[in-house]
């Protein structure tokens, strides 16, 4: 049996959104809980399938987990230091953060390389510069990374980044807080993700200090502590709700937003003359006057500017617009799998070399699609919701990854949106 989404599109939608605590927040805490040596509770923890999967992983490990209502409590007290080289650590992209976190706190790993969405090459060369700048002797073993300190605790030291990576950023400041001295980060990645993770581990007692900035400095402790924490709103996701309010709402407004993080996706809508309304943690969409909508030019950069993981959500947007809009993703050249698609259902768009062209107005029509990747999945939720006739998306595991309780939450907005098993 295969699990599909079927959207019966062109209705307009209304009515408000609370958007869920971070995904890519929530994947890296996670696996930093089990640093602590007693319970840890994060709340507004989103209800997604990754979520569940790094819950799997660390109960394998030792942990006490219970997870009601958004809020994650774990009971780290017995967790040991289990080789994972196979099975659902391999699952998804987020599991890499496992070899951070049990570098730093028992001194040696074995973890499976991870899975996640294929956006192209994502190699872990800059992690694994970052565990042998502290001491760390790492191989790659059967499709397995074995790490282990060659000394009896992992030693500070200064690390410029080749390139801005969040994921070696979080990677080097889980394995960094329990090493002797002062830890340096250089070129770091500024997402407000990497704010969060070390804001628990703060709570937690280690002493972080220039995140947000791409200077970070640790000072190592000897020991981290249970403590309270709330996941930071889904930038991501918010953008995505603001997306679909742009193309097919009449008067939606966007609960739970902090509009600081999303600044570089809100000024493009502005410029193509979305009507958008600013409050202090939300945002309204009011009924776009298709007719004005002017084409964009969209280049993604590392934050603070526009987030990778948003260009293919306003893609259907950008079919409204009234000329050629251009996209290039410097982050990920090859996230361009939903072009196809999108063609599929009537857009006049293409790829030339690193450029995605998108031409517009372009009418839309339902038809079966498959889902590349989580992001791929929101943008052809969204052309469903803007197609005439009925649209069926396969592979939607991508998407149940990332949204939580997607389906319910549109229907809620007047949206024709179910489940169905082939």
């Amino acid at each position: 049996m295969t699990k599909k989404i079927v959207i019966n599109g062109g209705k307009k939608l209304s009515g408000e959104v609370s958007i869920s605590g971070a995904k890519n927040s929530a994947v890296a805490l996670i696996p930093a809980t089990i640093m602590a040596d007693s319970t840890v509770i994060l709340e507004d923890v989103p209800d997604i399938s990754d979520v569940h999967s790094l819950i799997e992983i660390i109960r394998e490990m030792g942990a006490v987990v219970t997870f009601e209502d958004g809020t994650l409590t774990v009971d780290p007290a017995n967790v040991f230091a289990k080789k994972m080289p196979t099975g659902k650590i391999q699952s998804l992209r987020a599991s890499y953060y496992f070899m951070g976190a049990l570098l730093g706190k028992f001194g040696e790993a074995v973890v499976g390389l991870p899975g996640g969405c294929h956006l192209g090459p994502r190699p872990i060369d800059l992690h694994i510069k970052g565990f042998e700048a502290l001491g760390a002797q790492v191989e790659t073993i059967n499709g397995a990374v074995h790490l282990e300190s060659k000394n009896e605790r992992l030693l500070a030291t200064r690390i410029f980044m080749d390139t801005v990576s969040v994921g070696a950023t979080i990677n080097v400041i889980l394995a960094a807080v329990r090493a002797q001295g002062v830890t340096v980060i250089e070129n770091a990645a500024r997402e407000p993700e990497i704010i969060d993770v070390a804001t628990l581990l703060n709570n937690m007692g280690a002493k972080i200090r220039g995140v947000g900035t791409n200077v970070i400095r640790i000072q190592g402790v000897d020991e981290l502590h249970g403590c309270r924490h709330s996941v930071i709103p889904d930038r991501i996701e918010a953008g995505t709700y603001i997306s679909i309010a742009a193309a097919v709402g009449e008067n939606i407004t966007i609960k739970n937003v902090i509009t600081d993080h999303i600044d570089s996706f809100i000024s493009k809508l502005d410029e193509m003359g979305v009507d958008i309304t600013i409050g202090e943690d939300w945002v309204r969409i009011n009924k776009t006057d298709f007719t004005q909508l002017e084409p964009s030019k969209i280049k993604t950069f590392a934050y603070p500017g526009f987030a990778t993981d948003l260009q293919q959500p306003i893609t259907p947007l950008l079919l409204m617009a009234n000329g050629t809009s251009e996209i290039i993703d410097t982050i990920y050249p090859g996230r361009i799998n939903h072009i196809p698609e999108l063609v599929r259902m009537g857009a006049k768009a293409s790829v030339e070399g690193d450029v995605i062209l998108v031409q517009g107005p372009s009418k839309l029509t339902g038809a079966e699609v498959a889902a590349s990747d989580l992001r791929a999945g929101a943008c052809l939720v969204i052309a469903g919701l803007m197609a005439e006739g009925e649209t069926k998306i396969t592979n939607i595991e991508y998407i149940l990854r990332g949204y939580s309780d997607i389906i319910n939450t549109l229907n809620s907005l007047g949206a024709d949106v179910r489940l169905i098993e082939e």
